[in-house]
């Protein structure tokens, strides 16, 4: 199931132009714009600071917000650009895009193991892989599934795992058409490296022999 969508607290921002937009930066705020949903586009200014340590937290752009804005309904958006400053690297204007619930939009989800500890594989000595810690997935806005999860249990040295061997959310698919690795229990180095000697002093043997 979805978890709690976090909020994102915006002010409707005055006046419009490039004047508007460096009175709000000094004023600490990032100018930015909502658009679609079959509204009217509505200037907005969010903190700096709140913005700034989303943006650390990762994931923005893919990320659900719901959007407040004092005098607005709150509305479900997701941010489609995020300008930066060339110099700085700091955030200078978004674009936020309105959303219904029964929209459909792309996210990267993020992938969750479980029973490591009782893997057999893992058990032996083996090596968890993860090749796709979040994946991306077309989802209904509505309903955003907080994780996919991979169970370990039963998996040996050298099985890998694809997304076809994953329980997906109802009405979540990948946006990826091929069967794609997500993870997979590999040899411990040590052993492969050992393996690979193994079948080298084979090779060998052999050719002496003929």
């Amino acid at each position: 199931m979805a978890g709690q969508i976090p909020d994102l607290h915006a002010e409707v921002r005055t006046g419009t132009g490039k004047g508007a937009a460096r009175q709000a930066r000094r004023d600490g705020m990032v100018p930015g714009v909502v658009y679609g949903g079959e509204k009217e586009p509505l200037a907005i200014q969010v903190p700096f600071n709140a913005l700034l340590k989303k943006l650390k937290e990762g994931r923005f752009l893919s990320t659900l917000f719901n959007l407040k804005v004092e005098g607005e309904d709150d509305v479900r958006v997701i941010c489609r650009s995020v300008q930066r400053d060339v110099v700085k690297d700091l955030p200078t204007h978004i674009d936020l895009l309105r959303l219904h619930r029964t929209t459909k939009i792309n996210l990267f989800i993020h992938v969750d193991f479980i029973n490591e500890d009782t893997c057999p594989g893992i058990k032996k000595g083996g090596v968890l892989t993860v090749v796709r810690p979040d994946v991306e997935l077309k989802v209904t806005a509505g309903d955003i599934p907080e994780k996919i999860t991979v169970d370990l249990a039963g998996l040996d040295i050298g099985d890998i795992i694809h997304i076809s061997d994953v329980t997906l959310p109802e009405g979540a698919k990948p946006t990826i058409d091929r069967d794609f690795v997500i993870a997979n229990v590999s040899a411990p180095s040590g052993l492969a490296a050992s393996d690979d000697d193994e079948e080298a002093e084979a090779g060998e043997e052999a050719a002496a022999e003929e």
